[in-house]
């Protein structure tokens, strides 16, 4: 079986890790342009840790602005087999009050200034999304939660806006009417990009703030966001740490595929392939392109 290398995708708040060993960071190159930052390689417990900072350490890079590809394309060179998103967020329902953690199943993709595949021109493919989240990843960090005592919730939808600004009310209204749970930036496209990279991938979403639906906060408030998100990072900084002790060394198969998802997706003729897209999807697509 193949050795499990856990990746970890930090969002606002989430810069670094503490009680790493061998810690160093390391610049990768990527056909797909500068990544966010350099990527951190260390261990926690003997588990192999991958942790690169979405933003970039000191948050330089805006949502709109990060280069979600370069992201993806270098966490697989990095050899990862399991990416974690852990992701601030705003609830969309009273129940997920700010504090609490989501471990979402879906998302709606509402982003529309982003590069979203890898594939194009030359070497079309057709991932499934049916179920972008994958469900043994999903359950292990269940477990994280559960035994740090971390207030969670299983399962919700994750709208993902353009941003940078927050929603106006009636946009807050109308995800609310779709049966969003919580709202953000940043998971789209990274999770159709690890799809199409074949890593296993799950989000956890902490929530900030109610967005600006709720009738006691009808506007974002950023200093009230801070003082959450700091409490925020240290709890995922302690389930981030159990998930890696508890963590499977060797990676198990994804029961829906998502280590397998371009097996059947690359539809262009080998004939008619641009072989300098072939040439950038030496990390991403280079297990069925070599075959």
């Amino acid at each position: 079986m193949v050795k499990s290398i856990l990746g970890i995708m930090g969002g606002s708040g989430l810069y670094h890790l503490p009680g790493l060993a061998g810690e160093h960071w390391e610049t990768i190159e990527s056909p797909w342009g500068a990544p966010s930052d350099q990527v951190l390689f260390a261990e926690i417990g003997g588990l192999p840790i991958r942790f690169l900072p979405r933003h970039g350490r000191g948050h330089k890079v805006s949502p709109t602005h990060i280069n979600y590809r370069a992201n993806i394309d270098v966490m697989k060179r990095a050899g990862v087999t399991d990416l974690i998103s852990v992701s601030a967020c705003g609830s969309l329902k009273e129940r997920y009050a700010p504090g609490h953690f989501v471990v979402v199943d879906q998302f709606i993709d509402r982003t529309f200034a982003r590069e979203k595949s890898f594939f194009g021109d030359g070497c079309v493919a057709h991932v499934s999304l049916a179920d972008p989240v994958s469900p043994l990843l999903a359950k292990a960090i269940e477990g994280a939660l559960k035994a740090e005592d971390v207030e969670h919730h299983m399962g919700g939808t994750y709208l993902v806006m353009e941003g940078p600004q927050f929603s106006t009310r009636a946009e807050s209204e109308l995800y609310r009417s779709w049966g969003c749970d919580v709202i953000g930036m940043t998971n789209m496209p990274e999770a159709k990009l690890a799809r199409e990279a074949e890593l296993c991938y799950a989000t956890v979403a902490m929530v900030t703030d109610y967005d600006c639906w709720h009738d006691d906060h009808q506007q974002v408030d950023i200093a009230a966001v801070l003082a959450v998100m700091k409490d925020n990072t240290e709890k995922a900084q302690r389930v981030i740490a159990r998930l890696a002790r508890d963590f499977p060394r060797e990676h198990p198969a994804c029961p829906i595929g998502s280590d397998k998802a371009l097996e059947i997706a690359i539809v262009t003729a080998p004939d008619v392939r641009n072989w300098a897209l072939l040439a950038k999807l030496d990390a991403v697509a280079g297990r069925v392109l070599k075959g």
